[in-house]
């Protein structure tokens, strides 16, 4: 089979993905000032790029796989498959304007909006029948009010930037993270779809570990009944007698939402000597 070509983003989004690959038992490693990184597996070639060349990239064919935002695949267009949804990086594309700007100020003359999303920004102002020049930005599209824009078109993810530069948000325009894409033609091929979605179940599997715990525990006959009931478990406890044929031992795989409830009312059922201890893999 020839090499799974992938492509991985620059910046915020490059150490959540390449955290997600390691927790796959894969490793990445990038020299400094190299765009391409060495991995520990043959069948593997990777490429970094910027998240906002991705989507087109992968629709062009030359690579098979690659992680951007869904943000950037609706901006640029491109007719690529989603795979998954990492969750990673959460944002809302929004529109903003300045506090002291009030709706109706907005109607009845053009406006100039500033934006890094040209496409997303173009199709919402004529939904919305705004007439407004669009202005591209490269950064820092939150200074441009208002001397420079009346409104901008910008990602956010806690809104916080937008107060502290006194914008206030008029409208979500969208929602997105980070997203596994392939290519159409990667996805044609048998070989290279096995690989990909080999792939996407060992990602699920780090992601759910993420989510849960293990919990350990003794509990004596007496109270095994009583203790198995008031378990939640992902499906059913694992149950072992103790040496000595005194008790069982229990293990549950549980959210970590969950344990702080559940420690006392374990305690309560009889459980004795609970251990919490991450997990690294869940696949169901």
């Amino acid at each position: 089979m020839e090499k799974l070509k992938i492509l991985i983003p620059k910046g915020r989004i490059y150490d959540n993905v390449v955290a997600l690959f390691s927790g796959a038992g894969i490793t990445i490693k990038l020299p400094e000032r190299a765009y391409r990184p060495t991995v520990d597996q043959d069948d593997l070639e990777i490429k970094v790029m910027k998240p906002q060349n991705i989507g087109s990239l992968l629709e062009l064919g030359a690579h098979d796989i690659g992680f951007t935002g869904r943000d950037w695949v609706r901006e640029t267009n491109a007719d690529v498959e989603e795979i998954m949804d990492l969750g990673f990086d959460r944002v809302r594309i929004v529109a903003a304007v300045p506090e002291q700007l009030d709706d109706e100020s907005l109607a009845g003359r053009r406006i100039i909006a500033a934006t890094e999303y040209e496409h997303i920004a173009r199709q919402w102002l004529t939904e919305k029948h705004i007439d407004a020049v669009v202005v591209r930005t490269y950064g820092a599209t939150e200074v441009f009010p208002p001397d420079d824009a009346d409104m901008i078109i910008d990602n956010t993810a806690t809104g916080r930037t937008l107060i502290e530069n006194g914008l206030r948000i008029v409208d979500t325009i969208m929602e997105s993270s980070t997203c596994l894409f392939a290519s159409k033609a990667a996805l044609a091929d048998p070989a290279r779809r096995q690989k990909i979605n080999e792939l996407k179940m060992l990602f699920e599997a780090v992601l759910d570990a993420r989510d849960r715990v293990m919990l350990e525990m003794n509990v004596t006959r007496a109270r095994f009944q009583d203790l198995v009931r008031g378990l939640p478990s992902m499906r059913s406890p694992t149950v072992a007698p103790l040496y000595g044929d005194d008790g069982y031992a229990i293990k549950i795989a549980v959210r970590k939402s969950e344990v702080p409830a559940l420690m006392p009312k374990l305690k309560e059922l009889g459980a004795t000597d609970i251990l919490e201890y991450e997990l690294r893999k869940v696949i169901s």
